[in-house]
């Protein structure tokens, strides 16, 4: 039977650019052959000489940030004026996740009593399968993989086909880092059965996924059989709510950036908008003044400040939630934009699209739109907006606008998100807690919490021997 080819296909252009052979069942049970193998010397190597290589890595991962950009422009489409921003993100937070990891990894010391010693010690959990999407590639991986290895786990990595160099990149940068051979393997698939044989092996000790809520419930049916933890990061419908009390043209900056930045294509962007009806013209106003000066073009522009969406796939679903909307009523008010107006006729680009007039009867209100997209709908009070706010299957972010910060604080306490903000959105800063509430995932990355899913415990009770 012959391999499966996987093809790379741009954004941009519509054109092939890239073919990757899949892996046979035999090539599968290789790769967890090693990693089970591997993981016997690499528990026990020392977090100093973990930390060590990690550090190597991310050096040697700085000094080619320029061409790593450059491959991931051309592979999903985000301009090229931001990539090497998510290569220096990833570097800050994989060197927050080293600086932590003692404090992280630490025994826990039980009460003292003379005669006796116990302490609960966080020992590694063996292969650790990550399976990872091509929005936000580097960073989502950095969130898994720097605390997996710092544990003392070795790692198999499946990337989207969309990004297949990513792995192959990283691979490199561990093996001239010094990391041992058979730590760190990957593997390309496109194919469900492949990913659910490798999900299902028993030597596979943890699984980590961050992608649509249906490949995470793939995911997690594909592990049902057996007890093995299944970390999901999953979509997000994220809710934002202006205040009237705010400084509006300097609120539309931040709202804009937050909603359409990398195409809309984040599961933490903001999806749907709240104003209080007391500004609602107003901010509607700076909001169309603001996407008037946005330019949508060719990702390899410097100039360009929103590229193509990911597939011709998700251009029609992002087209189908806008036209339900104007089909029930809501209106387009974008305003006059050259860029917006002719925009490249190959490859997927979708018009960034203000709504107004929209309600929760619309799907671009309830539904994961992943693009390009601000429906803003009007509400008359703090409490019916935080009620629309949690009128929704997701829970990933959530954010509060206004000058009155302790009232912010307030009403994101009722809020049902994993994260909330007030006076900023999509800022997953590596200190915090980053997860998911409601069908928006399960498990924790960043932070000190988010190397709990990668150890588990073992307790230690020691008694003097008696004389």
């Amino acid at each position: 039977m012959s391999l499966e080819v996987i093809t790379t296909i741009s954004p941009t252009t519509g054109e092939p650019i890239l073919k990757r052979n899949g892996v046979s069942a035999q090539d599968l049970h290789e790769i967890t052959t090693v990693a089970t193998s591997s993981f016997e010397s690499w528990r026990i190597t020392s977090l100093e000489h973990r930390r060590g290589i990690v550090q190597k890595a991310l050096k040697i991962l700085a000094s080619r940030k320029d061409d790593l950009a450059m491959e991931l422009t051309v592979q999903m489409g985000r301009p090229i004026a931001f990539t090497p921003g998510e290569i220096a993100t990833a570097i800050k937070r994989a060197e927050y996740l080293v600086k932590i990891s003692g404090e992280a990894l630490a025994d826990t010391d039980g009460d003292a009593e003379k005669g006796f010693k116990r302490f609960i010690r966080k020992v590694p959990v063996g292969p650790v399968l990550i399976i990872f999407a091509w929005n936000y590639p580097y960073l989502i991986l950095i969130n898994a993989l720097i605390p997996a290895l710092l544990a003392g786990n070795t790692v198999i990595l499946k990337p989207s086909p969309q990004t297949p160099t990513i792995v192959e990149q990283m691979a490199k940068v561990f093996a001239e880092a010094g990391l041992p051979h058979g730590v760190l393997q990957f593997f390309h698939a496109g194919s469900p059965t492949t990913i659910e044989t490798i999900v299902r092996d028993p030597t596979v000790k943890l699984v980590c996924f961050t992608g649509s809520v249906a490949g995470g419930l793939a995911v997690q049916r594909a592990a049902a059989d057996r007890i093995v933890n299944v970390g999901l990061e999953l979509g997000g419908k994220d809710p934002a709510y202006v205040r009237g009390d705010v400084d509006i043209e300097w609120a539309a900056e931040e709202i804009v950036d937050g909603a359409i930045f990398n195409s809309g294509q984040s599961c933490c962007s903001i999806e749907r908008v709240y104003i209080d009806a007391s500004i609602h013209d107003q901010f509607v106003e700076a909001v169309q003044k603001v996407l008037a000066g946005y330019r949508l073009g060719d990702p390899l522009d410097k100039a360009t400040q929103i590229g193509p969406v990911i597939s011709k796939q998700a251009k029609e679903r992002i087209q189908e939630h806008i036209q339900d909307a104007l089909d029930k009523g809501a209106k387009s008010a974008n305003p006059k934009n050259e860029t917006f107006d002719t925009p490249p006729e190959k490859g997927n680009f979708v018009v960034p699209t203000l709504l107004i007039n929209v309600d929760h009867s619309m799907t671009v209100m309830k539904d994961e739109t992943f693009g390009p997209v601000i429906p803003v709908m009007k509400v008359d009070s703090d409490d019916q907006a935080v009620a629309l706010m949690n009128d929704s299957e997701f829970g990933l972010t959530a954010s509060v606008w206004t000058k009155d910060t302790a009232k912010g604080y307030e009403l994101a306490e009722k809020l049902e998100a994993g994260t909330v903000f007030v006076n900023r959105c999509d800022y997953p800063s590596p200190d915090l807690a980053w997860t998911g509430w409601k069908n928006s995932g399960k498990g924790v990355t960043l932070s000190k919490h988010g190397f709990d899913q990668f150890v588990k415990l073992k307790s230690y009770h020691l008694k003097d021997y008696p004389k």
